[in-house]
């Protein structure tokens, strides 16, 4: 099982960023993700606890089911489905008001389920294709968001290896 997390500082408040990255529909303004939809309402808002999402990502298809939401702070969810298969645990998107605009967080953990080889294809394969997927949504965030004027948002990555 990988962990995988990227950050990045978006120059916009930390409410626009939260609703802008809990819309899985925007996720369509990166050049890596096809077609994205909301399946099934939350319980108190259209993307809180218990909505479920569906992407078409050029990685592959995803269910995911939020199971915790707490605007503009933090979200969680779980991939009940996915194409190809995969084993996951997490993933949870953090954000914290910084100089600059809001520190956004974005962690999975996940491991391609394939006998003998899903260890090495996750570290090897699908962990670029994740993160990199992961930058492009941020990068497509920052843009939307953006305010005039604005410095170039900073990123990172951390791996964090189970």
């Amino acid at each position: 099982m990988e962990t995988m997390t990227v950050e990045r500082v978006i120059d916009a408040p930390i409410d626009d960023v939260f609703a802008w990255l809990t819309t899985t529909t925007n996720y369509t303004r990166s050049p890596l993700v096809l077609r994205c939809r909301l399946t099934r309402r939350g319980e108190g808002a259209p993307y809180g606890v218990g909505a479920v999402r569906s992407h078409l990502w050029a990685i592959g298809w995803l269910s995911e089911r939020i199971t915790r939401y707490e605007a503009p702070y933090v979200t969680e969810y779980v991939v009940d489905r996915s194409v190809p298969p995969s084993r996951h645990e997490l993933g949870r998107m953090t954000f914290s008001e910084v100089d600059g605009g809001t520190l956004v967080n974005w962690t999975t953990r996940a491991e391609m389920s394939a006998p003998l080889v899903g260890a090495f294809l996750t570290r090897h394969l699908v962990r670029p294709m994740i993160t990199g997927s992961f930058r492009s949504i941020l990068n497509a965030a920052d843009k939307a968001l953006a305010r005039p004027g604005s410095r170039p948002a900073t990123t990172s990555e951390q791996r964090l290896d189970a």
